[in-house]
């Protein structure tokens, strides 16, 4: 899977209109992507899917019979198809309307239209999602790290995992909120990666708990978040994460930073 390449994918394409399904294909072609399958609504897409299992997902998010959020669900709730990679394509900018797809543990976003950076960008995504790429680091064996996952939405958490597994990372324990993270804390662990926004405690108050702790203070922490406001980044920022990234996150980013923690 190491040397998997665009090449390689097989794609699911949801998009009602048939002239928006011949463009975007002429630009999936253009990265050298050709086996792409199409459909035109969320019941077509959810045959093809039981049918023949895409490496890809690519949907708009309005189709003629629901949304892209009633397939992605549809796909989550089945066990053989929950890891399948997710990619919306919308020309949708509202925060509320684009926060439930980040929190679901999609690949990418990317508007409608899409450059062909934001689309070779989304491919190269999955490429890692889908690869495994062990961590390469001078003092700690990938293996032995022990990290806590702390998320209130089970399929972003299973998205984090799958991508700190594709680094050699398999000692991986999940929190469904913060409060859950304070009591695991004990159990011993070398990197924490929390979301920002969750119920009962949220990602900075365990962060703050974190820094005020003698025991855990030393902890690296890393904070995943959908927010956009500056405001909420400026105090996650100061409340001592080592490193924060972005709902949807790049596998690579996710990497790169974790080298940057560990050795830094």
């Amino acid at each position: 899977m190491s040397e998997l390449t665009s090449s390689d994918l097989n794609i699911l394409l949801v998009e009602p209109s048939a002239m928006q399904r011949k463009i975007m294909c002429n630009e999936l072609n253009k990265v050298q992507i050709k086996a792409i399958d199409e459909a035109d609504s969320v019941s077509a897409a959810s045959k093809r899917i039981q049918a023949v299992k895409p490496d890809l997902v690519i949907s708009s998010l309005y189709l003629p019979d629901g949304s892209a959020m009633d397939l992605l669900q549809f796909i989550r709730q089945s066990e053989e198809l929950t890891d399948l990679p997710f990619m919306l394509v919308s020309s949708e900018t509202r925060h509320s309307e684009l926060d439930q797809f980040k929190q679901a543990g999609v690949i990418a976003i990317l508007p409608k239209p899409f450059s062909h950076d934001n689309l070779v960008t989304a491919i190269n995504s999955t490429l890692d999602l889908l690869s495994d790429s062990e961590l390469e680091l001078e003092y700690y064996d990938p293996a032995l790290l022990r990290i806590l996952v702390v998320d209130d939405s089970s399929m972003a958490r299973n998205i984090i995992t799958k991508v700190l597994e594709n680094l050699g990372i398999t000692q991986i324990t999940q929190a469904v909120n913060g409060a859950e993270a304070m009591q695991l804390l004990p159990n011993g662990f070398d990197l924490v990666v929390t979301d920002y926004n969750m119920p009962e405690v949220n990602g900075l108050e365990l962060t703050e708990f974190i820094r005020s702790s003698a025991e855990f203070s030393h902890l690296p922490i890393m904070m995943v978040t959908s927010e956009s406001s500056q405001a909420y980044l400026n105090n996650v920022a100061k409340s001592g994460v080592n490193a924060m990234t972005d709902k949807p996150f790049e596998p690579a980013t996710v990497k790169q930073l974790l080298a940057n923690i560990l050795e830094g």
